[in-house]
């Protein structure tokens, strides 16, 4: 799943909840429950979230498993 990578890279990180919330400008709770999957987010906040870890948001929050297009160009179906 998605979120569970960007668990991952904020432990990583070693980050908080806290540190995180405070650099993207959002509650420790809004930020737990994005994370938690309790909350969805807007691409806005995606971009800022992603721009804490120097990354980029489909990195983190787009699933990388192949679309039925993708699997069907590479004739896997």
């Amino acid at each position: 799943m998605a979120l569970d990578k960007l668990k991952e890279i904020r432990t990583r990180e070693n980050l908080t909840y806290q540190e995180v919330a405070d650099q993207v400008g959002i509650s420790k709770e809004y930020y737990w429950m994005i994370e938690n999957g309790k909350r969805r987010l807007t691409y806005e906040l995606a971009v800022k979230i992603a721009a804490v870890f120097k990354s980029r948001p489909d990195y983190i929050f787009l699933d990388n498993e192949l679309t039925r297009s993708e699997l069907e160009n590479h004739k896997v179906i």
